[in-house]
């Protein structure tokens, strides 16, 4: 019988997930960080829910190639910044939050937020990972203005972005198509609450 400690592959990725998320930007539920290794096979499974993407934006399957083609830019990419979204308690990968299209003159930029496997859904891992971006947005990145749009039917989004500080600008009637139908697609902002220049 050996003395040696087993560690198992689960237990060795909750580790590096606790240990990232305790030096990335947190609130008492969530922490959003870089990918780790082990992330990538979640990421390129999330993307690619075809029920998930129903929420929020027309299907169209990434293939692998493309997807580890992508996370290799992202690094170098001054346009947009990908953080993984980590429970605290278990420790572990549940979704991504992607600020894209940064307009420096403006100090603006879009975001987008999923939750990646269903039964993670309806926790509020969304609502927190979004306040967590925010405050990111303000206090590290120092942008004024924060938008996303959200397909209108997706009430549980809508309410999570509202809970996190977002208000309805508009909404665009019948703009997406999706899943054989049209939806309307609403667009909100956050706006910085610390005012500035």
């Amino acid at each position: 019988m050996s003395a040696q400690p087993e560690f198992s592959s689960d237990a060795v990725q909750e580790a590096a997930s606790r240990a990232i998320a305790a030096v990335s930007p947190r609130n008492g539920k969530v922490a959003i960080g870089p990918v780790l290794p082990e992330d990538i096979a979640s990421l390129f499974l999330w993307f690619n829910d075809s029920q998930a993407a129903q929420s929020d934006m027309p299907y169209r399957p990434v293939d692998c190639m493309a997807f580890k083609e992508w996370l290799d830019q992202n690094v170098s990419l001054t346009t947009q910044m990908l953080f993984v979204i980590r429970s605290l308690l278990p420790a572990r990968a549940v979704g991504f939050v992607l600020f894209k299209n940064f307009q420096p003159v403006f100090r603006s930029a879009e975001l987008g937020v999923r939750i990646g496997a269903e039964q993670d859904r309806g926790k509020g891992y969304g609502s927190a990972a979004t306040e967590v971006a925010l405050d990111y947005a303000w206090n590290n990145l120092n942008l004024r203005r924060i938008s996303l749009t959200v397909l209108g039917g997706n009430g549980r989004a809508v309410a999570a972005y509202r809970k996190a500080g977002f208000r309805e600008e508009g909404v665009m009637r019948q703009a997406a198509y999706v899943d054989g139908a049209w939806h309307d697609v609403v667009m909100m902002a956050a706006i910085n609450p610390q005012g500035g220049i």
